[in-house]
């Protein structure tokens, strides 16, 4: 069993139908990544590789936020993410209308590599 973090304390505190949107994203990131740990990048929960920041999904009023820490990493995806809201470093978007699983997992790859390359 997993120790309780701000993570698992964020997580729990979600309505059911963004939680489960929120989970996946992580159990994908976690199962990609499977030595980041739980910790906070950039004041929000997230899962941490190395001392860094590598992912974290937050719920907003009127969207999920992904946020991989890095412009770059979503470069990587960026022309594939059509029909979502995206800004320098954020992929927006809702339960109804997740990322793909392949675009979320080459997003946390590259993110991964680019941790992994410093």
């Amino acid at each position: 069993m997993r120790p309780v973090t701000e993570l698992t304390e964020y997580l729990e505190s979600l309505p059911a139908p963004e939680r489960a949107c929120v989970e996946h994203v992580y159990a994908r990131a976690r199962a990609l990544v499977p030595e980041a740990s739980d910790g906070v990048g950039y004041g929000m929960p997230a899962l941490v590789l190395d001392g860094k920041p590598l992912l974290s999904v937050m719920v907003a009023k009127t969207h999920i936020g992904l946020y991989p820490f890095s412009p770059g990493a979503l470069e990587t995806v960026r022309d594939e993410l059509a029909g979502f809201s995206l800004s320098k470093g954020t992929v927006r978007f809702s339960s109804d209308h997740p990322v793909p699983d392949d675009l979320l997992d080459r997003l946390v790859l590259a993110r991964r590599a680019e941790i992994r390359a410093r």
